[in-house]
């Protein structure tokens, strides 16, 4: 089961990679729920997951790269550097992305944000 589920999770990385939002949505379940890890909802379907991440798929530097990976059951943990393009400028997050798969769907994501970096010029 581990290979599987890491398929999934790494069509999803590959999709966000190349901005391809149909993609990328099509690795989340038709009713998948995106949460913080304090429990805001995020976003809750596959529409509405695609709808979000449009926007970030605009920007011209944005590239995740996993530093880690482990997999329990059906539970994939990444920890992920994030090459973003902010308001106030180009930087890096770091984020902490819990995925519960369902056969060949993530049914649920799970994202903490954290060690906001700009680039200085």
């Amino acid at each position: 089961m581990s290979d599987s589920i890491i398929e999934v999770v790494e069509r999803q990385l590959r999709a966000y990679n190349e901005k391809d939002a149909q993609a990328w949505a099509a690795t989340y379940a038709e009713d998948a729920v995106q949460l913080s890890t304090e429990g805001v909802v995020l976003a809750t379907g596959r529409e509405a997951i695609q709808a979000n991440i449009a926007a970030r798929f605009l920007e011209p530097d944005l590239k995740a790269t996993v530093l880690s990976r482990e997999t329990y059951g059906n539970v994939v943990i990444d920890h992920e550097h994030i090459v973003r393009n902010f308001p106030e400028g180009k930087g890096s997050v770091e984020m902490l992305c819990i995925y519960t798969v369902e056969g060949p769907f993530i049914t649920h994501g799970i994202f903490k944000v954290f060690n906001k970096q700009l680039e200085l010029n």
